[in-house]
């Protein structure tokens, strides 16, 4: 059977229109030439651009990232990281160039934290050292004035006169003192209770006739060979003065007037205590030799807070090396 050509159809506006076949054959080649232009100008672009990305690539370790300029600074800077072993460290690239500033992190991470700025250099300052202690003025009171606050009475230094007796005597705690001693010894006495140490007043002022009597009895229980050792004679006493006083161990009595007061509490108190109220512990082991008097940690001399620091400034420990003025254990 023979096979009609297909006809040509027109179009509503009276145009003709090609059939099929004729309408496809023509630009079907046209069409196949421009396609395979675009190919191949796309592969040689992407070669271009493969070649131009190839050449960028370092040829060892990528380039460590640029911080930017807006980048947080980072005060804290982490050390370096340091190859483990078995592991090989990437090889050296130089150091990147990276924006200066406040926010330079890369920076602190190679060079660690800088300095402030400092000011340009001046001449040195000059620190004025603080001035030498001012010595006290040890000719402010006489030393041989038995109505003096410093007197120094002692074995070679007798009160004149012998019967001395001060005329502004006061009561403390039972005992007769001179009235310079009233509110220190009270202060004393009192800051003593607070801290539950039970210091108590044992002896205070002694007429030369009192004294008499005194160094009598230590010499019925110690024998006159040793008596001055322990006791005063009459005109030679601190007692005498009105600005000596005796304490005693409220807790343990039965150390009064022995050796034995040191180691109670009353005793370790006025060892660390007396200075702050302006009293010295006048008669130790280490000043015996000076004052001419065996140790007793319980005889109080007052001479006031100002010669108690000059006496530590100093670092003597009796007032015959601080006026220096005699003493010794012989009578004169």
């Amino acid at each position: 059977m023979t096979s009609r050509p297909p006809r040509a159809r027109r179009t509503s506006t009276g145009g003709r229109v090609a059939p099929a076949d004729e309408r496809s054959a023509a630009p079907r080649t046209r069409w196949t030439g421009a396609r395979t232009v675009q190919v191949l100008s796309t592969v040689a672009v992407g070669s271009l651009t493969v070649g131009l990305l190839l050449h960028d690539v370092p040829s060892s370790a990528p380039e460590p990232p640029q911080v930017a300029a807006d980048a947080p600074a980072d005060p804290s800077p982490r050390p370096r990281a340091v190859p483990t072993a078995g592991r090989t460290a990437p090889p050296t690239t130089p150091a990147p160039t990276v924006p200066t500033g406040p926010a330079d992190r890369a920076g602190d991470l190679l060079a660690g934290p800088s300095a402030p700025s400092a000011p340009a250099p001046t001449a040195p300052l000059r620190v004025p050292l603080p001035p030498a202690a001012a010595g006290l003025d040890l000719a402010r009171y006489a030393t041989t004035d038995p109505a003096s606050p410093w007197v120094v009475v002692n074995k070679a230094l007798p009160l004149a006169p012998a019967d001395f007796a001060p005329t502004d005597l006061v009561v403390v705690g039972g005992y007769e003192v001179r009235a310079a001693l009233q509110d220190p010894l009270t202060r004393m006495l009192a800051a003593a209770a607070a801290e539950g140490v039970r210091l108590e007043l044992r002896s205070g002022f002694r007429s030369a006739a009192y004294q008499q009597q005194v160094h009598a009895d230590w010499a019925s229980r110690v024998g006159p060979q040793r008596v001055d050792e322990v006791s005063a004679r009459p005109g030679h006493s601190e007692h005498q003065t009105g600005l000596a006083v005796d304490v005693g161990s409220g807790s343990r009595p039965e150390c009064d007037f022995q050796s034995c007061f040191d180691a109670t509490p009353e005793g370790t108190w006025v060892a660390a205590r007396a200075a702050e109220f302006g009293f010295v512990v006048r008669y130790t082991a280490g000043n015996q030799a000076v004052t001419g008097y065996a140790p007793e940690g319980w005889h109080l001399r007052y001479v006031g807070t100002d010669l108690v620091a000059e006496m530590q400034r100093r670092g003597v420990t009796t007032l015959e090396e601080l006026f220096g003025v005699p003493g010794g254990p012989d009578y004169r």
